[in-house]
């Protein structure tokens, strides 16, 4: 991410955020190791995992980073666009099963 309304993360915003609120950053750190470490989930699974959740979150930073721990873990980039459409049809699927909210509020309700 170099350009575009998102500010570039940088080692020095990295280092400033680690001290402004240092337990909880190491904390935090410590947790993001063990989530993606290999367990049950191999951690090139967890990778892809956390690309499709990035997508549906739409966090930038997020689907850059995973995106390319993915790939270092051995995803390949048609694993990586699948997961992507998992996203999309999961975000997707979300609006439609809402509906269900939306005709209980008009009172359409059929049994």
């Amino acid at each position: 991410m170099t350009d575009g309304i998102y500010p570039r993360a940088t080692q020095e915003i990295g280092e400033h955020r680690r001290r402004l609120a240092p337990e909880i950053h190491q904390a935090f750190d410590e947790f993001s190791k063990r989530v993606f470490a290999d367990g049950a989930l191999s951690e090139k699974t967890k990778q892809l995992i956390a690309v499709a959740v990035a997508h549906v979150t739409q966090c930038p930073y997020c689907i850059d980073g995973h995106t390319k721990l993915a790939h270092r873990k051995g995803a390949t980039e048609q694993e990586i666009m699948e997961a992507i459409w998992v996203a999309a049809e999961m975000r997707a699927g979300g609006a439609f099963a809402h509906s269900t909210v939306a005709l209980h509020a008009l009172g359409q309700t059929h049994q």
